[in-house]
This record gives structure tokens, sequence and C-alpha cells, in this order.
């Protein structure tokens, strides 16, 4: 399990250089993505670890808020509305 925790973390890190140095709103707004599902991995990763229920539904929640965020904010980017 070590390895798998090493691994994504490693990856989320490498998310987050391109999160914050992205060349475009569109790479970021990917990103923030990759960003989320690592996250979920991670918070998947913890509920087995511990064997608690509880944690999965919050990963279901994360995730469906997580998902309407990168619609709302592509959106707004199709629109040119957010840099208004």
């Amino acid at each position: 399990m070590r390895i798998i925790e090493i691994l994504l973390a490693a990856s989320f890190l490498a998310v987050l250089v391109r999160l914050v140095h992205g060349p475009s709103q569109w790479d970021r707004v990917l990103a923030y993505n990759a960003a989320s599902n690592r996250l979920i991995a991670v918070l998947s990763v913890i509920a087995i670890m511990s064997r608690r229920e509880f944690y999965l539904d919050m990963v279901i929640v994360y995730a469906a808020v997580s998902f309407l965020g990168v619609l709302i904010v592509t959106r707004f980017m199709e629109r040119g509305e957010l840099h208004r």
C-alpha cells in the first residue's frame, strides 16, 4: 500500500505543477480535473485502509461536486464570460 501512496503523491505533485504553470486556461482546468481525480483516489485508498464506509460517501460527493465545478468553469470559458 505504501507504494500506491507514494505514486499517487508523486502524480498529484506533477499535476499541481501543471495547475500553477499551465500555459493556458484550458490546461489549468484539465490539471484541476486531474488533481481532483488523484484526490478521489487518495480518499478511496484511505477508506479502504481504514475500513470505514463514511469516507466512500465523501468520495462520491466530492466527485460529483468536482465534476459540476469543471463543467461550470468550462461553460464560462467557452462563452468568454470568465474574463469580463
